[in-house]
Order: C-alpha cells, then structure tokens, then sequence
C-alpha cells in the first residue's frame, strides 16, 4: 500500500469518527405541558397526541412530549414542583394571562428577531396584548376571546325595541326616534325596559316589583369584578411597581356604583339569589341561557356554554358600549402557549411553538372551543359556529372587535404581586355587593377597606 493510501485511509476514518457522533446524536427532547387552562378532557387529549405525533413525524431532530396533568389543583402543584427542581418544562399551553402569572416566561423576541418569523398573520393590536415592558413579547396570540354584547332578539322583538349597534360607531335608535350614543347611560336606559316583573311592568315604571323580577335586562355573565372595571374603562393605574402602591382608579369607583345602581336600585342586573334560582340559573349562574336576560356582555367563549338557546330563542352579536372615557375598549380573554424561562431548549421549544400556532390550529383550535388568533384560520371557527347555531348570528362583530383590545398593561389579569390572593379579595368584593348584603352596603367604604386590604396583600413576602 502506497504512503498516499494510508494517508488517505486514515483521513477517511478520522472523518468517519467525526461524523459518526454527529450522525447518531438523539433529538432534542422538548417537553409540553398541559394543565394550566383548557386541554384535559378525553377528547382534546387526543387531538393533543395527535399534534405531537404529526410534530415528531415532521422533526426527526426534535422529540416532542406532552404531560398532561389531569386537574388544576395537580398542574399547580407539579409544575410548581418542576420548577422549583429546576426542570421546568419547556411549552405550557394553552394558558390565559391570569393562569400565567404565577411563573416566569422567556421573552420570545430574540427567538422572532432570530428566526425571522413572520408576525403579519396577527393583528397589529392584538400583538399589544403580550408586549412586555421591555418592548419583547411574553408570547405570540394562539385563541382570543374579545368581550362581545350578546342579546336576545326574542326579547327585544317582544318589547318593541331596536337591537344593539352591531358596528362600532353606530348610534342607538331610542323608542322615541332620537340618536345616542352607545354607551353604558343608554345600555342602563333599555335595560330598565328590558327588565319586568311577573306583573308585566318593567323597571321603568313606578308599579315595577323588584320582589318578583322574571326577567333582566343586563348581567355580565360569569364575569369577575376587575373584568367589569375594565369593560368600563381599562385602566394601569391598579398597582405601580415602581412604588409598590395600590390604588383604585376613579372610573372604576364610578363602574362600582354604576354596578349596585344596576342591582340594588334600578334593579336590571340580577342579584345572586336571582341567578342562581331556580327560574334564572338554577344554581349555574347561567343565567343568560334561560332566555330571560336581554343583553349579557361576556367574552366570546361564551358560544361553548349556550347550546339550550337553540329551539328555545335567538341571540345576536353586538358591539361593546363605549367606556367612561367615551372610546371603545375591548377586554379580552386569550390562551396560549408560553416558553418557560428556565427551558434548557429555548430554540427548539420556539420552533414547536411555531407550529403550535399554525399547523396545529385546525387540530387544537376546534377541541379547545379557541377562536383562533390567525386570520386566516377564523373563517373555519365561524362556520363551524353557525352550523350550530343556525340563524344568522353577525360573527363579524367578533372579528371588528380585536383592534379594540385593551393592551396588556390594562389586562384585567394583569399581574401585581400575590395575584391569587388579591384575585381573591377583588372576588370577596364582588359577591358582598351581590349578594343580600349588597343592598345595604356602603359602596365607597367598601371599596377604601378593598384598597387596604390589597395594599397589605401585595406587601405580604
């Protein structure tokens, strides 16, 4: 053998070692976890393997695994757990912005500078609800839940009055031929028309019995209290954490007694011991479904929870009101998948979230109820929708409503410090007021004793 062969031989075999590891080196194990929000149930179980295995099929240098924790309570606790270990999982999803602010999430702006992903399929303003204050994102849109009005056209039909805009800028047509404004004086004005009592008298009338209501004119269903405070004016004032303040905004002081107003003296928005009997939402609170409430402002999400609407009565889409500041403000409920900070594969983690939030829509998006994020993917939740409910609904509401969607800095699950506790108080709050003892409470007070309280909370270590 000539000396350029044994050269060449042993450049060939240094070359074959070289490459041998490369070759057979194991793919990058990314972990999902699911738990924190919705994805559960049996059926969306397997629409989540399925993902995973469509996503390993495609990757062969990722291997992607999902752990499903079968409660809340449980996700909690073993995140939490994982975490503290220093083994966090890489992706937890889907996840709303309440839901997130126990943990610590990697800002994905470096990873979209990076990899150039493109953003443009989003809108512009829904893309604010995850901006961080450091101008990175703590996540890209999955499923958006804008607050939409629904309304009973049966009832409004019955009394004789015109339906809600349903674009926004619309004036609202009153029963006496004048135009006014869409905004929550006119929404309390039909309200009181809207509700009446076993006796046929509505709200506005001097012979109306608020002992012996059969129908309202307004709730905000399922909604907690600082919900409500946004819907009538989305504020960032709640807490300063440059100096650990507290504070009560004065437009959500004003929302306050618009609220008691609306339950304890005008008496068009339901009390709990209404909405939870047995005429009303026995013992659900969903009182909306009955067909006894005329006008519910709700976040989309709602369409999973009024199936016993059809045969019964039909509802419609209406634009929000405007809020205090006599603009329109969307509140805005929003699941989605989030890298955690510790992740050990941060750019594999973003390049299965990438698909996530594309080629899983179709899979994910119809088992989660998820109105997708991406344009191009909500046409399919809207036919989806009108197939059940089949009279016509104006889905474009929903779609008009997401430039008007409050940023995350005004989220009404915005964090502060011991957020759970203080979700707490705000809903301590909200049942004294509706409750039997919420007809004699002194409001302002209350809400002075609130403020402390949350100052304390948020001190507490």
């Amino acid at each position: 053998m000539t000396k350029k062969s044994v050269v060449f031989l042993l450049l060939v075999a240094t070359m074959a070692l070289l490459i041998a590891p490369v070759a057979a080196q194991a793919p990058v194990t990314i972990t999902w976890f699911v738990g924190l929000g919705t994805g559960t149930n049996d059926q969306q179980i397997e629409a989540e393997n399925q993902v995973v295995a469509d996503f390993n099929a495609s990757h062969p240098d990722i291997n992607l695994e999902i752990n499903i924790a079968p409660s809340f309570e449980t996700a909690v606790d073993t995140i939490s757990t994982l975490i503290a270990a220093g083994t966090p999982p890489d992706i937890v999803g889907p996840v709303g912005v309440g839901g997130s602010n126990r943990y610590e999430w990697l800002d994905l702006k470096p990873l979209i500078d990076a990899s150039g992903y493109d953003l443009s399929g989003f809108d512009a303003d829904l893309l604010k609800l995850y901006e961080t204050t450091n101008g990175g994102y703590s996540a890209i849109p999955f499923a958006i839940f804008p607050t939409i009005m629904y309304f009973s056209r049966d009832l409004f039909d019955e009394a004789g009055l015109n339906y809600p805009p349903q674009a926004f800028g619309e004036m609202y047509v009153m029963p006496d031929g004048s135009e006014v404004e869409w905004n929550y004086n006119t929404v309390a004005e039909i309200a009181k028309i809207l509700t009446v009592d076993a006796n046929g008298n509505d709200a506005s009338m001097g012979e109306f019995d608020p002992d012996n209501i059969v129908q309202f004119g307004l709730n905000f269903q399922w909604a907690r209290l600082r919900l409500m405070w946004s819907d009538f004016q989305p504020e960032t004032s709640y807490y300063n954490w440059d100096t650990g303040q507290v504070s009560l905004p004065d437009s959500w002081r004003e929302a306050t007694h618009w609220l008691w107003n609306g339950l304890w003296t005008d008496h068009f928005i339901p009390t709990r011991s209404y909405a939870v009997s047995d005429a009303f939402g026995a013992g659900s609170d969903n009182v909306f479904q009955t067909g006894k409430i005329a006008m519910a402002i709700v976040p989309l999400w709602y369409t999973c929870c009024i199936g016993d609407s059809v045969g019964n009565f039909e509802w419609d889409f209406a634009v929000v009101p405007k809020s205090l500041d006599g603009e329109y403000h969307v509140a805005m409920d929003a699941d989605t998948f989030r890298i955690t900070e510790g992740s050990a594969h941060p750019e594999e983690a973003f390049t299965v979230i990438t698909y996530l939030l594309d080629e899983a829509v179709p899979v994910l998006a119809p088992t989660y109820g998820a109105f997708p994020a991406r344009a191009n993917y909500q046409q399919d939740w809207i036919d989806s929708k009108s197939a059940q409910y089949d009279w016509d609904v104006n889905w474009q509401v929903a779609v008009d409503s997401i430039p008007y969607v409050n940023p995350a800095a005004a989220h009404h699950e915005s964090n502060l410090p011991n957020w759970s506790q203080v979700y707490d108080r705000e809903y301590a709050l909200q049942t004294l007021m509706e409750g039997d003892t919420g007809a004699t409470m002194d409001v302002d007070a209350e809400l002075d004793t609130f403020v402390a309280d949350v100052q304390q909370i948020t001190e507490q270590q």
